[in-house]
């Protein structure tokens, strides 16, 4: 079986040749950012959106974006020429670098570690689009910046571990009566009347580069929206539930804690706003 090549620091290498210090930061503190893409087509989705997002995530962090704008989309490219990757998806990981074990942040001469990967999916053709998801709901244990896309990930691994012991998909998040977001993607919900509700920005959640988009469209095709915290009780009653994410796209969410939303199936709006978002997405894709 062909081995992947990945990017580390500069050079492209064979995945089992990847290696970063055992003194990086991103190792040591989950001092990191990341950014995953979607690729359809050899083509990247939304990338604006996502170069954005990383540049504000390192903004936040005081860490230095490290290498500039186009470089970065070449590298991309050059993965998926190299990996021939037709369908999947562009993992790209920021540490603060390397430098002996301290919680005060290293002097600027100390270099990011960049790194970046390709992982085959099927992303226009998932079956979560066919089945849907079923969710659990779970309290919110994650730290206070959900708006910085870290890679402190272990709070929603464990979430999402505890719907799979349950035979479950995922889990919504649950702070102060609210739903939060999903294990790494975004809620919403789909009343009766046809309002599509998800939770307003801030820093208790990620700015969800599909979520923007999919408000965007839902406007445009004369959607009602409310953006505002909801509850699971509200999830519960609702006509349909989704969830968001740069790889699931739109996910038609059909349980939540065992109970049917609506008809038990994916929504028809949910698959509706789905295909829109792919449609409009391959449009303004990027290729080399």
């Amino acid at each position: 079986m062909k081995k992947r090549v990945v990017y580390v620091n500069g050079s492209f290498v064979d995945e089992d040749k990847a290696k970063v210090s055992v003194f990086d930061r991103g190792f040591l503190f989950a001092d990191a950012v990341y950014e995953v893409t979607a690729v359809i087509d050899g083509k990247i989705l939304e990338w604006d959106g996502h170069v954005k997002r990383l540049e504000r995530s390192l903004k936040e962090l005081d860490m230095k974006f490290p290498i500039s704008e186009n470089e970065l989309l070449d590298i991309h490219f050059d993965l998926i020429k190299k990996n021939t990757l037709k369908e999947g998806l562009i993992y790209l990981q920021v540490t603060r670098g390397e430098d002996d074990r301290s919680f005060d942040y290293p002097d600027e001469s100390v270099k990011p570690t960049l790194v970046l990967f390709t992982q085959v999916k099927s992303l226009a053709e998932s079956n979560i689009a066919k089945t849907g998801l079923k969710v659990i709901s779970v309290p919110d244990m994650r730290w206070g910046r959900r708006d910085i896309k870290t890679v402190q990930l272990l709070a929603p691994s464990m979430c999402k571990m505890m719907a799979k012991k349950k035979n479950k998909d995922d889990a919504w998040m649950i702070q102060d009566g609210f739903i939060t977001e999903g294990t790494s993607n975004n809620a919403y919900i789909i009343t009766k009347d046809n309002v599509l509700i998800t939770r307003n920005l801030s820093n208790d959640i990620l700015a969800g580069v599909t979520r923007r988009s999919i408000i965007r469209y839902a406007k445009e095709a004369q959607i009602k929206i409310e953006e505002r915290p909801f509850t699971i009780d509200e999830a519960k009653k609702a006509a349909e539930a989704f969830v968001s994410s740069a790889t699931t796209f739109i996910g038609p969410v059909v349980e939540i804690d065992n109970q049917k939303i609506g008809n038990g199936r994916p929504g028809k709006q949910s698959l509706r706003l789905r295909e829109i978002y792919i449609n409009e997405s391959m449009k303004n894709a990027l290729h080399a």
